[in-house]
């Protein structure tokens, strides 16, 4: 399937690279959430992270980490949220795989927000629901 990460490894799209190699490629995200926001990804489609093979997700991985030790060193950010959307119902607007490398800097620039919500967790069997989940772990 080509997508527009596709076309812009393909160079097709033009893009501001940050990092590239045999397997992976980093690019500032053209709608810049904070200063610095980075996608992560590999040359090779793979629609999500579920599908990507372990050895160039460790890759991505890699390269995202190096990625927010940088920005936390240059650009005087104080975190970063790594992230990767697997789907549509979690938020990913292109079919193929990437991570987000978002610089956080003080006093709430950007729009990005990440709020987790606990819920009343009173009427779920935890134990029977982690056993299922690790029974299922391949």
């Amino acid at each position: 399937m080509e997508d527009v990460f596709c076309r812009i490894i393909k160079g097709e799209i033009p893009s501001s690279k940050v990092y590239e190699d045999d397997d992976v490629l980093a690019i500032l995200d053209i709608s810049q959430t904070t200063r610095g926001h980075t996608l992560v990804l590999p040359k090779r489609h793979y629609e999500h992270f579920l599908d990507c093979p372990q050895e160039i997700a460790h890759k991505v991985f890699d390269v995202a980490q190096r990625i927010g030790q940088a920005e936390v060193s240059i650009l005087g950010a104080k975190g970063v949220n790594i992230l990767t959307n697997v789907g549509e119902a979690a938020g990913q607007s292109v079919p193929h795989f990437h991570v987000h490398v978002i610089p956080r800097y003080t006093g709430g620039e950007g729009g990005f927000q990440i709020t987790m919500k606990g819920q009343d967790t009173s009427g779920m069997d935890l134990p029977r629901l982690a056993m299922e989940i690790k029974s299922a772990i391949k």
